[in-house]
């Protein structure tokens, strides 16, 4: 085949993939709201979607990649190392097009035994780490690599700290699977989950407790040999790109401040680079258009996404941090049937249901949804909430 044949049936398949994506995950209803401010009105119950909400341009590139793959590779056995996105229906729909999913165990073991040369496998937009990417290159199937350029970006910085003697500190969730990629390209490492971990890290290399109650508390969440008295005098600041930004400025400013204090201001630069923006544009932009959507006049709010996202269960703390009743749901049948939801609350693993739910009268409900949220799930829900008001 010459170049320009396989030029044409590139656009061909990258064509038939686009359709094929608007009718399994855009919406008619939503593409209305987006262009009509954003508000639906239907009887009592008012809607209003957030400015910036569901698929950010890495998850579609990502799912659009996996798609494209399987009508590129039709007789081919694909696997994805892990969930492509942290979406129910995606995975669910991808694994209808004979795609398997990698086995994890609950100590986050992949068993990539089945796997063979002639096999096609999906790298997520998370990333994998390097010691993943090495074993399928040594079984030398095809990969086809999505990781988001935003995950690429905080593992050049990590890298940068690296080769400079820094140990990395990650604003992350030490199980994640991006931040255990961005983890094994660092020599000397520490994941600290939130504001109160950071805090109990610096009063540490102020003196406060003890190398056993420190390796304690940070069990998994340290690089091997992590010595805390010696890898704790040079500190860089990155992150997990899903994490709320203004935690990760305050955590790496608390850090600043620190180690300001240990060393003095002439000796800051040897031991603390400051962080750079790693927070992908549309976390931001989604986590921006939350707060000003929990600033409107609203009776009760909806954050959609899955369970397991990170980005999506971000919008949700926003949403709890404010005295609305406010519910993260992973999609439309959450919603019913009656007057019913299903839906999870922060620090509860487990998924509750509230009945009723809908109150009486005249209402506003705000809507968001995390990055790897399609359209369809959101319209599904608008619909649901609709059809409990018209006795559906």
């Amino acid at each position: 085949m010459s170049r320009t044949d396989d030029h044409q049936k590139s656009c061909r398949l990258t064509q038939a993939v686009q359709g094929e994506l608007k009718r399994e995950y855009e919406s008619d209803l939503v593409g209305q709201l987006r262009g009509s401010g954003n508000t639906i009105t239907r009887g009592e119950i008012t809607i209003r979607l957030a400015e910036a909400f569901g698929f950010c341009w890495g998850v579609d590139r990502a799912v659009s990649a996996a798609h494209e793959a399987r009508r590129r590779f039709p007789d081919r056995q694909i696997w994805i190392t892990n969930e492509i996105i942290h979406n129910p229906l995606v995975n669910e729909k991808l694994r209808k097009l004979a795609i398997k999913f990698v086995d994890i165990s609950q100590d986050g073991y992949k068993d990539f035994s089945e796997i063979s040369a002639s096999h096609v496998v999906i790298v997520p937009a998370f990333g994998a780490s390097v010691q993943e990417m090495q074993l399928l290159e040594q079984i030398g199937c095809q990969i086809v690599d999505t990781t988001c350029p935003w995950v690429s970006r905080v593992w050049q910085r990590v890298n940068k700290y690296k080769q400079q003697g820094f140990t990395a500190i990650i604003h992350g969730k030490y199980k994640h699977e991006e931040t255990v990629a961005t983890a094994s390209r660092a020599e000397n490492y520490l994941i600290i989950q939130n504001l109160d971990e950071a805090e109990w890290v610096c009063s540490y290399i102020l003196g406060s407790s003890s190398k056993k109650e420190f390796l304690r508390k940070f069990t998994l969440a340290y690089s091997h040999g992590f010595d805390p008295d010696l890898h704790l005098n040079r500190l860089g600041i990155t992150n997990q790109t899903t994490m709320l930004k203004g935690e990760t400025e305050r955590i790496g400013a608390l850090f600043q401040q620190t180690l300001l204090k240990r060393y003095g201001q002439d000796s800051l630069s040897q031991h603390f680079l400051s962080p750079g923006d790693t927070i992908c544009d549309a976390t931001q932009e989604r986590q921006d258009a939350m707060i000003k959507l929990v600033a409107e006049n609203l009776d009760l709010i909806l954050v959609i996404g899955g369970y397991n996202s990170s980005n999506t269960g971000h919008l949700f703390d926003i949403a709890a941090g404010i005295s609305l009743p406010s519910y993260h749901i992973d999609g439309q049948s959450c919603i019913g049937p009656g007057n019913r939801i299903s839906h999870k609350s922060v620090g509860k693993p487990a998924e509750q249901t509230t009945e009723p739910w809908l109150p009486a009268g005249t209402l506003t409900i705000g809507i968001t949804s995390g990055a790897s949220t399609p359209d369809q799930v959101v319209a599904g829900v608008i619909e649901n909430i609709f059809a409990i008001r018209a006795g559906r």
